[in-house]
Parts: C-alpha cells; sequence; structure tokens
C-alpha cells in the first residue's frame, strides 16, 4: 500500500529512513525542518515540498511522522496540533515519532491515532545503510494506528516488531551501551594511540573480529583480556599510565570491576 508521507524533521534519521520510504515506493508529500535550507536538501532528493513553517505544514497526508531530538519533541507535536485546529485532517490520519526513550502517551489527548516507528540504528546523512537489515519496533493507540505502523515499517525492514514504551526505553537504553559508549571507547583508544603517533587504523582488525564474534557467541562468552581473571599487575600498570587523565583512568578502573564481577557472577 502506497502512502502520503510527511516528514517532520531532516536530521541524520529523518534523511535516511525518508529515502528508504521513497525508495519503497511512498509518495513523501512535504519536508519540514526548522531550517528551509535543510528541509529543501532533503526534498529535492524525495521529490517532496519543502516547509520551516510547522503551522503551514499540509493537511492531506496519510501519516506524520517525527524525527526530531527528543527534547524537542513536545514542542513540535504541540505545532502539529495547533496546525490540525487550523486545517482539518482526515479523521484516519495517524502521527508516529521515531524516539527511542519517549512514551507513546507523548500524543495522548492530542490526536486520534498515533504510535511509534523506531528504527534501530546509528545514523549519518552521508552514510546509505542497508534500511532492510535494521530492526524498527513499533506502536499504536489502535488497531489502525498499528496497522499503518506495521505496514510502513515492514515497506522499509525485515525485522519489524511490536514492543511497548517501557520495552522500547529498554532497547534505546541498552543501545546506549552497544554503540555509544562503545564507540566512545574507540575515541578514547584513538587518543591513546595519537599521544604515541600510532594510527587508530591498527585497531581495525581487533574492533571487526570483536564484532564478529558476538554474531556467533554471547557477549559474556566472548569476553577477554585483564580484566576477565582481574590480573591486578596489568590493571595497576595500565591504570597508573593514565595518571594524567583521571576520568579515563576511573572509566578503565571501573569497566574492568564491572567485567570482573559480571564474569564471575
Amino acid at each position: 500500500m502506497v502512502m502520503k508521507v510527511t516528514l517532520i524533521g531532516a536530521g541524520n534519521l529523518a534523511t535516511n529512513l525518508g529515502k528508504a520510504l521513497f525508495k519503497a515506493g511512498h509518495d513523501i508529500v512535504e519536508v519540514y525542518s526548522r531550517t528551509m535550507s535543510s528541509a529543501e536538501t532533503l526534498a529535492h532528493q524525495l521529490n517532496a515540498k519543502a516547509t520551516a513553517d510547522l503551522q503551514k505544514v499540509n493537511t492531506h497526508s496519510d501519516v506524520y511522522i517525527i524525527a526530531v531530538k527528543d527534547s524537542v519533541l513536545d514542542e513540535v507535536i504541540e505545532g502539529l496540533q495547533r496546525s490540525e485546529e487550523q486545517g482539518a485532517r482526515s479523521e484516519k490520519t495517524v502521527y508516529l515519532h521515531t524516539a527511542g526513550s519517549i512514551s507513546m502517551d507523548v500524543f495522548k489527548g492530542r490526536f486520534n491515532h498515533y504510535g511509534v516507528l523506531y528504527p534501530m540504528q546509528t545514523f549519518s546523512k552521508d552514510r546509505e545503510v542497508a534500511f532492510k537489515e535494521i530492526p524498527i519496533f513499533i506502536e499504536g493507540s489502535d488497531d489502525d494506528s498499528l496497522s499503518l505502523s506495521k505496514q510502513l515499517a515492514e515497506s522499509v525492514s525485515e525485522h519489524v516488531q511490536e514492543c511497548t514504551s517501557q520495552q522500547r526505553k529498554q532497547l534505546h537504553l541498552a543501545a546506549v551501551f552497544a554503540c555509544n559508549f562503545v564507540n566512545h571507547c574507540y575515541a578514547l583508544s584513538a587518543e591513546l594511540l595519537e599521544r604515541q603517533g600510532l594510527s587508530f587504523d591498527v585497531m581495525l582488525p581487533l574492533i571487526d573480529e570483536t564484532a564478529r564474534k558476538v554474531h556467533q557467541i554471547p557477549p559474556r562468552q566472548a569476553q577477554t583480556g585483564p580484566a576477565l581473571r582481574y590480573d591486578e599487575n596489568v590493571i595497576g600498570m595500565q591504570s597508573a599510565m593514565l595518571g594524567e587523565l583521571p576520568l579515563v583512568k576511573e572509566i578503565y578502573e571501573k569497566m574492568s570491576r564491572s567485567i570482573h564481577a559480571m564474569h564471575n557472577s
């Protein structure tokens, strides 16, 4: 089923999701962004109209997907609510947000049909992703909203699953550990190497093998290193090496204790 879609947002997620929906054959009617240049850049790629005025967003799309920062989500929903009151949208219109950590209830009392479409992936505007491989978690306020969310998600991904707002919050928290914190560890590693005039590239085979391993065995079983057996000689030496970086030293020591505690639990 081809749907008329309006994208509210033109950032990393909106860009990648918009491209996937467009490729799947949906009609991207309009792209809204706070800055016209951002809206126009994405709209041009999706053969859509662009607007920077939330009050003038079209009223004839089947679904409005809100992909903005969590901190402005409530404000954007309020703006859409005001624009809906000015120009009546269909009673069947569905509103979806894409946030991992915000409840579906943010829409409650504002719209009749609403839900969540949460693609769990890290996105960048200039990197194409294989959307078919991305798990998408959906939720709906009623059967119609859930059905639309499911059809939309299944048109771009082969891994669609229902989950509650509480489950999605836990998913997002787990993703912070699996992605954001891991990437920060990469950044710390790069800085330590830089201090010695070494390239971070030397870490890539190790990173790749670590990632490949957890495709086949559980992360707890894949763990290696001095913290696993709590080798105090190595841990003490490496901790001392971080003396000029007290925050990194603290991370190293606490991470080592966490690894050892998990291994022995």
